[in-house]
Formats: C-alpha cells, sequence, structure tokens
C-alpha cells in the first residue's frame, strides 16, 4: 500500500488477505490429512516398515513445504533497494515452493496409486526400457518447464512480451542477454526466464507427443496405453 497500490479500499485488501489465509488454512489442513492418519495406522501397527519411511519422508516433506511458503512470503515483506517500487517475493523461493509441492503431489499419488494397483510385471524388453527411460527423461523436462513458470511468475516476465510465437518483432530478443554475468539472466532477467519458458513448453510438448507415438509402437497394457493417451490430452489442453 505504501509502494504500490495507494487507491486500494479496504474491500479489495479484504479480498487479497482472505485468498491468502484460505490458502494457508487449506495447507493445514493438508497437512492433518497426511499427518493424523499416519499416526492412528503407525499406533495400530498397520503399516509395513518400507511403508513407515515412505509415510515419514511424506510428512516431513508437508512440513517442509508449509516452511517453504512462510519462506516465500516473507520475502515479499522485506524492503529492496532495487525494487521499491514493486514489492514481491523472491521468485527463488517462489520455484522453491511449487518444486517442493510438484514432489509432494507426485510422490503421494504415487505412493497411494502404487497400494491401490497391483504392480504389473512385464517382461524387460529393449523398447520397454527405452519407453521407461523416455518417461523419465520427458518427467524431468515437465518439472524444469513449471519450476521456469515459477520465475516467470515470480518476476511478471509474461508482461514484457505477449506476442507469440515471436517476442514482439523478433524470434530472439536483442535484450535476451542483458544482464551480466550471462548466468544471471536465467533466473533475473524477465526477457530471457519468458525466451526460457516458451522453448522448454515447446520441447516438453514435443517430447509427450514423442513419447505417446514411441508407445504406440509397443504392446503394453490397457492401463499404460489410457496413462500415456491422457498424458498426452492434457499437454494439449495445457
Amino acid at each position: 500500500f505504501n509502494s504500490l497500490n495507494h487507491d486500494m479500499t479496504l474491500t479489495e485488501f479484504k479480498f487479497i488477505w482472505y485468498m491468502e489465509y484460505s490458502h494457508r488454512m487449506w495447507g493445514r489442513v493438508v497437512g492433518l490429512a497426511y499427518i493424523l492418519p499416519a499416526a492412528y495406522f503407525w499406533r495400530k501397527g498397520w503399516l509395513s516398515r518400507p511403508m513407515k519411511g515412505c509415510v515419514l519422508a511424506l510428512c516431513g516433506l508437508v512440513c517442509f513445504q508449509g516452511l517453504l511458503g512462510w519462506y516465500m512470503v516473507k520475502s515479499g515483506l522485506e524492503e529492496k533497494p532495487d525494487s521499491y517500487d514493486i514489492p514481491r517475493v523472491s521468485q527463488y523461493r517462489l520455484a522453491a515452493h511449487l518444486g517442493s509441492a510438484l514432489v509432494l503431489y507426485s510422490a503421494s499419488l504415487w505412493t497411494g496409486l502404487s497400494l491401490l494397483l497391483p504392480r504389473r510385471e512385464l517382461p524387460e524388453t529393449h523398447q520397454l526400457l527405452r519407453l521407461r527411460q523416455f518417461a523419465h527423461g520427458t518427467t524431468a523436462l515437465i518439472f524444469l518447464t513449471a519450476l521456469s513458470g515459477a520465475f516467470v511468475a515470480g518476476l511478471d516476465a509474461g508482461l514484457v512480451y505477449n506476442s507469440f510465437p515471436k517476442m514482439g518483432e523478433r524470434w530472439i530478443p536483442d535484450d535476451l542477454f542483458a544482464f551480466s554475468p550471462v548466468l544471471r539472466n536465467i533466473f533475473e532477467n524477465p526477457t530471457t526466464v519468458q525466451f526460457d519458458h516458451r522453448i522448454l513448453g515447446i520441447a516438453s510438448v514435443t517430447a509427450v507427443t514423442a513419447l505417446y507415438l514411441f508407445s504406440q509402437k509397443i504392446p503394453l497394457p490397457r492401463r499404460t496405453r489410457v496413462a500415456v493417451t491422457s498424458l498426452l490430452a492434457v499437454a494439449c489442453m495445457q
């Protein structure tokens, strides 16, 4: 309010406040949904030794996620000599918060599906091994694309160029490496951050499409085919 939004009304402030408050309360509900049943199942002796380790890791990640969220918000309330005009949270902390959330969500989903759906042993053919490696690589690429999106959000980099596929009148903008040293551009130059996110997004869609086409050449269980097809559909929608 002091730096930027001088004309904000109390009603407008309450809207932002309640959004943040709801996010925090929802996070705490998620934490309780993990920790309380885990403690109950543990006490009842229903967890195997490997599952105990998995549960401890997931509960620890939930707590770590909440701590990261506080650490991220804290950065938006600190005085920064280089950006008094636009208060913002650290793009590094925002990316860490989003990244840990994705890891937590993926680990939860993987654990749940491992318990609900029995593992199917398939013959370890050369094609199947290649498909698995391809899938792991695609996963890493999608994760990296999502993290780059956090940097776009943290720097408001989406406001720099709003044309596609070109950025303004050029395929490669002039200020792509305006910062020094060069490595700093990847994380702090809004133009470079948006450019990288575009390239990673296109690469992710391409990788998912290639994964789908490659999977069509291999005899796979129905469940796997549904998963690969769903991945392609969600990638196109995204």
